[in-house]
């Protein structure tokens, strides 16, 4: 059995323990291949999130970015920059 959850901007898969077990070459290729987030719900135990290592890797790194105010305000700023059609376009250099 699958639920459906939206949280913020992701979708999740909770799928009881069981069924993780039982289908987990599947479940592990669809966190792979689609970046889907799956919660694994436990009877006797606390649940967990299976995710893409690469995803996890990048949430780190967002996370690391923008845990000073300093980093934060300098994102936030380029980031309106680029909306306010800022910056400017180059060719990558291809070695």
């Amino acid at each position: 059995m699958y639920v459906i959850l939206y949280l913020k901007q992701f979708l999740m898969k909770v799928i009881n323990f069981s069924d993780f077990r039982n289908r987990l070459a599947e479940n592990l290729n669809a966190v792979n291949d689609d970046r889907e987030i799956v919660v694994v719900s436990r009877s006797k135990g606390k649940n967990v999130v299976v995710m893409d290592l690469e995803e996890y890797n990048s949430i780190q790194e967002t996370l690391h970015l923008t845990t000073t105010t300093a980093n934060r305000e300098r994102l936030t700023e380029a980031v309106r920059e680029m909306d306010n059609g800022g910056g400017r376009k180059r060719k990558l250099i291809e070695k």
